[in-house]
C-alpha cells in the first residue's frame, strides 16, 4: 500500500486488476489491515469487468464475502457487471435515526420501563415471526412499494418518507424474479428485528460538533433520539442465495475471468443481471418497509411508556439510510457525468450540499450520513460531502467494524459479565438470547470514533453529532 492524500492509501494495479484498490484510513488502521483478507478482496474486487475509477474500502473494512464489508465499487452500465457478493446477504440492511422532544434526564427515569415496552412489541431474534401476516398479493405491494406500503396501512407518517433514501422505495423491483422460498420467508417476517448486530436503541445526544447541521437535522445537546438497524429478514437472504447460483452459471456463460468465485457476477443489462436487480431492489423495498413498522412500534412503546402521543413527543424521522445495496446512480467519470451502477457492502451513501436527492429540508448542509458503533460506547451522526462524490462515489462508511469474530467474542466475556458492564456505564439492555447479546459485545468492535475520524480525515464526511447508548434492544 502507498499513501496517497491524507487517509488515502493506494494500492497500485497490478496483474488482472483493472484499477487501482484505494483505502480510505489512518496510517494505525492500515498497520492492522496489513496482511489481512479484507485487504486481498479489496484487490480481487479490482479484476470486476467495467469497474470504474478503483477498488475502494471505507475504514470500518473488515473481511467479507466477495467483497470486503466496508467495499464499493461503481460499475459501468454497459460493460460492467452485477456482484450481489457486493451488497451482500442481507439486502438493504440499514439504519433509521428518530429524533424527540425527550431529554435525557426524563428518559433515565422511565428507561427500563420503555426498553421493557419496546422488547415486547418488537419480536426479535433468528426466525421470530410477526404479527403481520402478508398474502402473496400484499407480499407484492410491499416488494414494489417499500415504506409507502406500512405508512399507508397506518405504520407512520407521511413525512417519513421524505426523510428516507429513495423515499422508502427503490425503482425497479418486480415480485416476478423474487423465488416462492424467498416470498414464503417474507410473507411473516415484516416488523421484526431479526439477529445478529440488528438492534433498537435509545441514545441521547451527548456532543455536538456541527451547530448550522444539528440545527437542521434537528438535532440539540442531551436530546433522546432513537436507532432502528434491521434488514430484509429471510427474504433478502434468500434472493442473495438464489442469484448467487444463477451468477454462477453466468461466469461461464460469459466468459467472465475471476480471482474469487464469491465475486460471481453477470452484465449489468444481461437477462441474469436484470433479474437479479430486480429482485434485489425487490428485497431493498422489503427492508424499508420492515424498518418504517419497526419504527410504528418503537413509537407505539414510547407512547404506552410516556401516555403521550409521539406526534406530540416530536418523534420525527431524521433519516433512514442503505448500507448494504447496488443502486444505478449519476457520477462524474472522467469529468463526464455517467450512469454507473454502485454497489455498497457496508457501506453508506453520502451524498453532499446541494444534490437533488437530498431531502430539500438538508440540502443545504448535505445528506445526513448514521453510523452506529456499539452497546456500550458511541454512536455518530455526520453529514455527506462534495469531496465524497468525487472520490467516492459518494460513499462512506457503515459503522465500527468487527474487531472479534462471533466465536472469538463468545470466549471474551460472559453475559453477567457483559450485563455489568453495560449496567455501569448506564446501558439498560434486552435481548432474545445471551448467546446473541456477548456476541455483541463492545470488545467485539473497533472503537467507531477512530472510524468516524479516519471518514473526516479522508474527506468522505464530516462530523455533526455524537450519541451514546441508554437502553438496547437485541435479537
Amino acid at each position: 500500500m502507498v499513501p496517497g492524500q491524507e487517509c488515502h492509501w493506494i494500492m497500485p494495479r497490478e496483474g488482472g486488476m483493472k484499477v487501482d484498490g484505494i483505502v480510505f484510513a489512518t496510517e494505525k488502521i492500515i498497520g492492522d489491515l496489513q496482511g489481512t483478507k479484507a485487504i486481498e478482496q479489496v484487490r480481487n474486487v479490482a479484476y470486476l469487468p467495467g469497474i470504474l475509477q478503483a477498488s475502494l474500502a471505507m475504514p470500518d473494512i473488515h473481511e467479507g464475502y466477495g467483497f470486503p464489508i466496508g467495499g464499493v465499487a461503481a460499475t459501468d452500465l454497459n460493460s460492467g457487471v452485477i456482484s450481489p457478493g457486493g451488497i451482500g446477504y442481507d439486502i438493504n440492511c440499514g439504519v433509521r435515526i428518530m429524533v424527540s422532544n425527550l431529554t435525557r434526564p426524563h428518559v433515565q427515569k422511565y428507561l427500563e420501563q420503555l426498553v421493557n415496552s419496546m422488547f415486547l412489541n418488537i419480536p426479535t431474534g433468528v426466525g421470530k415471526k410477526g404479527s403481520i401476516r402478508l398474502s402473496k398479493r400484499e407480499l407484492e405491494e410491499v416488494l414494489i412499494r417499500g415504506a409507502g406500503w406500512a405508512v399507508d396501512k397506518g405504520y407512520g407518517w407521511d413525512a417519513d418518507l421524505e426523510h428516507s433514501e429513495e423515499r422508502g422505495s427503490m425503482k425497479g423491483s418486480d415480485p416476478g424474479h423474487v423465488s416462492e422460498r424467498a416470498s414464503k420467508r417474507g410473507s411473516d417476517g415484516l416488523g421484526t428485528l431479526g439477529s445478529g448486530n440488528h438492534f433498537i436503541e435509545v441514545s441521547f445526544v451527548d456532543e455536538i460538533f456541527d451547530d448550522e447541521a444539528a440545527q437542521s437535522f434537528g438535532l440539540f445537546k442531551d436530546q433522546v433520539v432513537f436507532w432502528v438497524h434491521s434488514g430484509s429478514r429471510g427474504l433478502g437472504h434468500q434472493v442473495c442465495t438464489d442469484y448467487l447460483r444463477v451468477m454462477r452459471r453466468a461466469v461461464s456463460k460469459y466468459g467472465i475471468s475471476l480471482p474469487d468465485r464469491q465475486l460471481d457476477c453477470a452484465p449489468v443489462m444481461s437477462d441474469e443481471g436484470k433479474q437479479y436487480f430486480a429482485a434485489m431492489a425487490s428485497a431493498a423495498n422489503y427492508a424499508w418497509a420492515n424498518r418504517q413498522v419497526l419504527a410504528h412500534y418503537v413509537r407505539e412503546s414510547v407512547r404506552q411508556t410516556f401516555g403521550e402521543s409521539p406526534e406530540s413527543l416530536g418523534m420525527h424521522m431524521l433519516y433512514d439510510v442503505a448500507h448494504n445495496i447496488g443502486k444505478i446512480e449519476e457520477h462524474l467519470v472522467d469529468g463526464q457525468k455517467q450512469e454507473v451502477l454502485v454497489h455498497r457492502k457496508g457501506a453508506t451513501r453520502a451524498f453532499g450540499p446541494g444534490h437533488k436527492d437530498v431531502p430539500r429540508k438538508y440540502r443545504k448542509v448535505g445528506q445526513p450520513v448514521l453510523i452506529p458503533g456499539d452497546m456500550g460506547r458511541a454512536s455518530y451522526i455526520l453529514k455527506g460531502t462534495e469531496a465524497a462524490m468525487r472520490l467516492s462515489f459518494g460513499s462512506a462508511c457503515h459503522g465500527a467494524g468487527r474487531a472479534l469474530s462471533r466465536t472469538q467474542a463468545r470466549k471474551t466475556i460472559s453475559a453477567n459479565e457483559l450485563r455489568e458492564q453495560l449496567s455501569n456505564r448506564g446501558v439498560f439492555v434486552r435481548s432474545a438470547t445471551m448467546k446473541g447479546l456477548v456476541e455483541e459485545a463492545p470488545d467485539a468492535y473497533k472503537d467507531v470514533g477512530a472510524v468516524v475520524e479516519a471518514t473526516a480525515c479522508a474527506g468522505l464526511a464530516e462530523k455533526v453529532a455524537r450519541v451514546r447508548p441508554m437502553g438496547v434492544i437485541k435479537g
